[in-house]
């Protein structure tokens, strides 16, 4: 029993003085090294204003090249042929070509298909119409289906009822 005491006693007893020691040392040394690293790292006003003032002057001098971009006429590729026009040019020039030319669709316009005698829809889509202007013949002398009438032309309707005119400035493509 008296061996069980004894290492009772030992296995409850404090910490060595040099374990403390060695505490204290390892937080010290922490702290020096955090010093280290944190120490030459600016920790004034005068950094952060330098950073502002060169942003300032990189954001200046990027507008300057983008008004004279947009100013300016210049070669982008002088072997292709391209230039850079100032936008007020540019979009005088565009108006000019768009005012020129004739509005139309911007998409095929589909005509409906008519129905059938009685109400009932036609089973087959009709055919279309031959280059040679003659209509395609009926599938079947049993066909009790009526032969569809020729499409209009495309000049009859150049744009849809619904569509806005071209007066308005907007396209049939344009909410």
């Amino acid at each position: 029993m008296a061996d069980t005491e004894a290492i009772r006693q030992q296995v409850q007893s404090r910490a060595p003085f040099s374990t403390w020691l060695g505490v204290v040392f390892l937080f010290l040394l922490f702290g020096a090294i955090v010093l280290a690293v944190i120490g030459p790292a600016p920790r004034s006003d005068n950094y952060e204003k330098s950073r502002a003032e060169k942003r300032v002057e990189k954001l200046k001098a990027l507008t300057d090249a983008n008004a004279k971009q947009l100013t300016t006429y210049g070669w982008i590729d002088k072997k292709k042929g391209s230039v850079h026009l100032p936008i007020d040019r540019a979009m005088e020039l565009t108006v000019t070509e768009l005012s020129a030319k004739k509005p139309g669709p911007a998409y095929p316009i589909a005509t409906p298909t008519p129905a059938a005698a009685g109400g009932a829809a036609s089973p087959a889509p009709a055919a279309a119409p031959k280059a040679s202007g003659t209509p395609a013949p009926a599938a079947s002398p049993q066909s009790s289906a009526a032969p569809a009438p020729a499409s209009p032309s495309p000049s009859a309707s150049a744009t849809p009822a619904g569509s806005p005119s071209p007066a308005r400035g907007k396209t049939p493509s344009q909410p």
